[in-house]
């Protein structure tokens, strides 16, 4: 099953994301904050990232326009995942590489659906 890296500094959010994810079938790498998350997609690879965007030492959106112009992490598909709702919000993860946006508090079912999206399945995963 794919490997997603999940950059979140909040240990409640990483906990429960993490567990429902793998309870999906998914493999899941956890990072604490932006540079960690840069440092994971640069050696890991994984086929998909989740950037929280408010993050420690460097931040979502920092982290997310770095990974996008490395050219052995540019493939990968971020979503962002952010409490800030505004549409300016949206087009700013967008601008720095992300490909696409959810809201938190996460909708499982909405992010499940982004998720195989972008990893080319359209069945949910086991």
């Amino acid at each position: 099953m794919a490997r997603i890296l999940l950059v979140e500094d909040n240990e409640m959010n990483r906990d429960m994301l993490s567990r429902r994810l793998e309870k999906k079938g998914y493999t899941i790498t956890l990072a604490v904050d932006g540079e960690q998350g840069v440092m994971l997609a640069q050696s890991l690879l994984p086929e998909l990232i989740l950037m929280d965007m408010s993050l420690p030492i460097m931040d979502g959106w920092e982290a997310s326009r770095i990974i996008k112009t490395m050219a052995q992490t540019q493939h990968i598909p971020i979503i962002a995942l952010t409490a800030h709702a505004m549409a300016e919000d949206r087009q700013r993860a967008l601008e720095v590489g992300c490909d696409d946006y959810d809201t938190k508090p996460i909708d499982l079912l909405r992010l499940l659906s982004k998720i195989q999206l972008f990893l080319g399945s359209q069945e949910p995963p086991g």
